[in-house]
């Protein structure tokens, strides 16, 4: 992140530091990693409008000084945030930039409104206009784009992509550290998980700020770490899968594969496991199945679709 740097001064120009200093506040080149910083946080007290653009792009190269023209004149009542989609595309992805120019304004953590391709000046002056209007007025919540956000970071999370899941989280958690987001906080214990370092992932629980502790995102990452610390103590999937087609009636062998296929990713398989061993004998060790389906409910979250469809499977099991 760094600011545009204006064009020299005259020698003896009265104003220049100041006049440097405005342009450098208010126009400034940014990044998927600082867009809630630089757009989400900074709209909470100014419109901010985010130009999505490519070095290649013609239409780009007219409509940004009009852009930047129009920001300045404005003198501080709006700011400019500029997004190079080539290098950074995550966020322009996230809102469905189709083409470029895009032009978006922020308030108060919302999109408000926005454009595409380039506009002459006069239109983007009327733009510009408008939301200093708005800005006079109330505004808005953030709550619609943090959960998109959120969102975007478990995608990325259950894709595999941990390293820009966890950017994300890091970057909500760091817009705000006044107020801690229980779900980014969490989703950062869960990319530790994911990676298997579950001492880390243990200390930043043990760390967990007094504000968020009983929240139930942060009750459900702990059930998390509690099912991955089990299952890095089962034994090799090969091994067990060949101890149950052995026996069928191994019934710890079997648990011991369910915790397994849990640690390998494998949700579904690792769930089937355990309703079977339930279904041939539902109070083998003190119902230790049912007992660990309930450990993967919480480690999932009660609104994940597959804990939704094994609490049905298991009720049919249970009460036919």
């Amino acid at each position: 992140m760094f600011s545009i740097p204006p064009a020299k001064p005259p020698a003896g120009a009265a104003n220049a530091g100041a006049a440097t200093a405005a342009a450098g506040d208010l126009i400034k080149d940014s990044s998927d990693r600082n867009f809630m910083a630089d757009v989400i946080e900074a709209s909470r007290s100014v419109p901010v409008i985010v130009d999505f653009w490519a070095p290649w792009c013609g239409p780009c190269k007219q409509l940004g000084p009009i852009l930047e023209k129009t920001v300045l004149a404005a003198k501080g009542k709006v700011r400019l945030v500029k997004i190079d989609t080539d290098k950074d595309p995550m966020i322009a992805s996230q809102l469905r930039v189709q083409s470029i120019p895009a032009v978006y304004a922020f308030f108060q953590g919302r999109p408000v409104d926005g454009f595409m391709g380039a506009l002459p000046e006069s239109q983007v002056k009327a733009f510009v206009e408008k939301l200093v209007k708005l800005a006079g007025a109330a505004g808005g919540d953030a709550g619609d784009v943090l959960e998109e956000v959120l969102a975007q970071a478990k995608e990325a999370l259950e894709a595999g992509d941990i390293q820009t899941a966890s950017e994300i989280y890091s970057e909500i958690l760091q817009a705000d550290p006044e107020n801690i987001n229980p779900a980014a906080y969490a989703g950062l214990v869960r990319c530790l998980i994911a990676t298997d370092d579950l001492v880390r992932a243990k200390q930043m629980l043990d760390q967990t700020p007094e504000s968020i502790a009983k929240d139930k995102e942060i009750a459900a990452v702990r059930s998390a770490l509690d099912v991955a610390e089990q299952a890095a103590n089962a034994g090799p999937i090969p091994d067990l899968m060949e101890k149950v087609a052995h026996n069928q009636d191994d019934h710890q062998a079997r648990f011991d594969l369910a915790l397994a296929l849990f640690a390998a990713g494998k949700r579904e398989a690792a769930v089937d496991e355990l309703l079977e061993l339930v279904r041939r004998d539902r109070t083998w060790n003190e119902e230790a199945a049912r007992k660990q389906l309930v450990k993967f409910f919480e480690a999932f979250g009660p609104t994940d679709p597959l804990t939704i469809q094994t609490r049905r499977r298991l009720s049919s099991i249970l009460f036919r």
